[in-house]
Parts: structure tokens; sequence; C-alpha cells
């Protein structure tokens, strides 16, 4: 058996070396190592795949999370409501910018930001929501959209784990993930559904007047070289880092179509133990099967019943079976993030997930005999 790897990178380069290797050669003959041609032809392409009208590369998804607050105009003091379950980048930007984020919980069954718990925080000083669409599928974006509406908010999708992903209204619409608020923010960090060989980002919008905003801002404020007409940032996306992206930018559906299969099967391994919950798909489909678009599954994560997490992990090491806990602390007791305004009460699903998820491998190189080593190792060790 191969040696399990959480993300097989390796094995999914060995795959598409033949196109890597040419693409980024041309940039090192080019040198035309930043905003060069290849970051164009990127953008272009994943503005139709997305279906969106713009697409504006930058340096990393934090920066583009900032950047697309900073397009908004959003200023100090303004409220931010956000997911307390989530990676810290999401809060990060809120704070650097001098906003003030504010903490909500998350849905048990899907990880995803609690519609209620927004309603419950919106004050007179709440100008956004970022839903974050974790772990690989999209948050309740119609809920969202409409509560913004209904209080003149700014939506922030983070989509930097959804890549891919399909939203489908209840009228049957379907739309890709991140293209759906006002702004939308990606993260290409190598790990991704579609991840580069380095750090890259990138922003999405459907409002021309914002996509020339943002387009300035990562460029140092300047639309002419030496005009700076905004204050802006350094961010942009590096030649070498589109190459790659464009390189595998068509592999995208088959590489979440084989993460989706590998959730198939450890579904199936997993239905009859009762102290697994398997992850649950919560939009488009009733359950997961062959045809789902819904969950991208950048993450498979299991919730724990009734077993010590912690001495599964060790037993999973102990047999070279990679795993991780994503995510063991809440951002609201950070120490970062910590605030007096605060009631745990308040975060009932949030501090229960951290002490009962764990994730498992997840990539486009898992195969059938990894998956019954994973799922079988797990069951003997629940089973005693």
């Amino acid at each position: 058996m191969r040696k399990i790897q959480m993300v097989d990178l390796k094995g999914q380069y060995s795959r598409i070396r033949e196109t890597v290797n040419p693409a980024i050669q041309e940039i090192i003959d080019n040198t035309a190592f930043i905003n060069g041609p290849k970051v164009h032809d990127f953008q272009q392409h994943l503005e139709r795949y997305l279906g969106v009208k713009h697409v504006i590369p930058c340096a990393n998804g934090t920066d583009a999370l900032q950047i697309a607050m900073m397009g908004l105009g959003l200023g100090p003091g303004d409220e931010v409501i956000t997911a307390d379950f989530t990676f810290a980048a999401t809060v990060e930007v809120i704070a650097l910018l001098q906003l003030t984020p504010v903490l909500v919980d998350v849905n048990e069954d899907d990880f995803n930001i609690n519609i209620e718990a927004i309603k419950k925080a919106i004050t007179p000083k709440t100008k956004a929501i970022v839903p974050v669409h974790l772990f690989g599928q999209c948050a309740n974006m119609e809920a969202v959209m409409a509560l913004a509406q209904e209080h003149d908010l700014y939506v922030i999708e983070d989509n930097a784990q959804a890549i891919g992903a399909n939203y489908t209204y209840k009228n049957g619409k379907k739309v890709k993930a991140g293209t759906i608020g006002h702004v939308g923010a990606t993260s290409f960090f190598p790990s991704k559904n579609l991840g580069c060989y380095g750090d890259g980002g990138a922003i999405f919008t459907n409002d021309d007047d914002l996509a020339h905003t943002i387009r300035g801002i990562v460029n140092h404020g300047m639309y002419e070289r030496y005009h700076h007409d905004v204050v802006g940032v350094n961010s942009r996306l590096d030649s070498i880092q589109a190459a790659v992206l464009d390189a595998k930018l068509p592999h995208l559906n088959s590489y979440n179509k084989a993460r989706q299969a590998a959730a198939i099967k450890y579904n199936e391994a997993f239905k009859e133990i009762n102290q697994i919950i398997t992850p649950k798909v919560s939009n488009g489909c009733e359950t997961l099967c062959e045809t789902c678009d819904c969950h991208v599954f950048h993450q498979y994560t299991l919730r724990l019943k009734g077993v010590d997490r912690d001495a599964l992990a060790r037993h999973l090491n102990e047999n070279n079976i990679p795993c991780g806990v994503y995510y063991p602390i809440p951002l609201h007791k950070q120490k970062a993030y910590a605030d007096e305004r605060y009631n745990e009460a308040d975060f009932s699903v949030t501090n229960q997930l951290t002490k009962e998820v764990i994730s498992l491998p997840m990539h486009t190189e898992l195969d059938d005999e990894q998956i019954e080593h994973i799922t079988s190792t797990i069951i003997t060790f629940i089973n005693g």
C-alpha cells in the first residue's frame, strides 16, 4: 500500500507534470514574473468557469478577504458578523482593518454559520456578513442574502474551502460558490481543491465598480503607474503560480469528483457505526451520491460520540494514518479575539464541535486500499 498522506500533492503533480513543467518554464524563459500574460489567462479562464464577471487575482486568501473589505469601504467600528468555527484568517482581517468582529455560532450538522444566530447579532452598526463555506459546501446563502437585503448589509463569501461547489436555490437554479454575495474571496494555498505551488488567492464579483476599486487596491492603489488613486496594498498573484493554477483548472471538476467518491466510500464504511456521525450534505442533495455537486470535500470531517478523540488520533498515527482537528479552539476563545461581549451560551454548538471533530485524509489520489485501511483501523479502535 502506498504511504497515506493527509494531502498527496506529489501524487497529483505526477499526473499533470507534462502540462505544469512547460508552463513554469515558459514563465522563466519570458521573465514576465509579475502580472504577466499567464495571470490574465488564468483570470479569464476562472471567470468563465465560475460564471462571474470579474476575477481579481491576489497574493493569498487572507489578502483576498482584506481587500474585499477595503473595496467595500468598511471602516473602523463597523461590525462584521462571521462564524466562530473556522480558521482565524476570517476574523484576522476584520481586526486588522479595525473593524469590529462579531462571532456567532454554527449549525451542528453542516458546520456552517447559523442563520438565527446572525439575526440575533445584527445591530445598527452591522455593515457586513462573512459566511464561510466550511469544509467544501456553501452556507445557506439564500437566507444570508435575504437578511443582507433586509438590513442593507454587504455579503463577503469566504470561499477558501469550496471552490467548484455549486449552490442550489430553492427554485433549482445553480451557481458557483463564491459568486452569490457582493464579493467572494478564495485561497489557492497548495492543499486547497484548486491549489498552486506557493501562496495565491483571488476575489470574485459581478459589480463593475467594485471590481475596478479592487483592481487598484491589489496594486498599491494604482491604475496608472505612479498614480495612486486609492489606498492599496501589494498583493499580486505571480505568474508562475498562475501558470500552475491554469494547468490545474481544467481538472478541478474531476478533482472534486475524486474527493466526493472518496467521501462516499468513507460514508459507506462508517454507516453502521453509531459513534460516528459522517458529514451532512445540506444543499441540493438529499444524500451524498455520485451526481452530487454541492459538497467538494476540502475536508472530510467526522463527529465522534463517546469516543476518546485524542486516543483515536494517537492510534491512527501509530498506524501511519495522518489526521487533523479543524478546529480545536473556537475563535471567541482565542487570546487575540477574546471579548467580554461574548456569552458562552451563544456558542454551544461550536464549543461542542471543537471536542468532537476529526478530519481524515482527503485528496484526489486516495485509493480503495488506503480508504479500507483508514476505515478499518478506526472501526477496530471504536469496537475495542
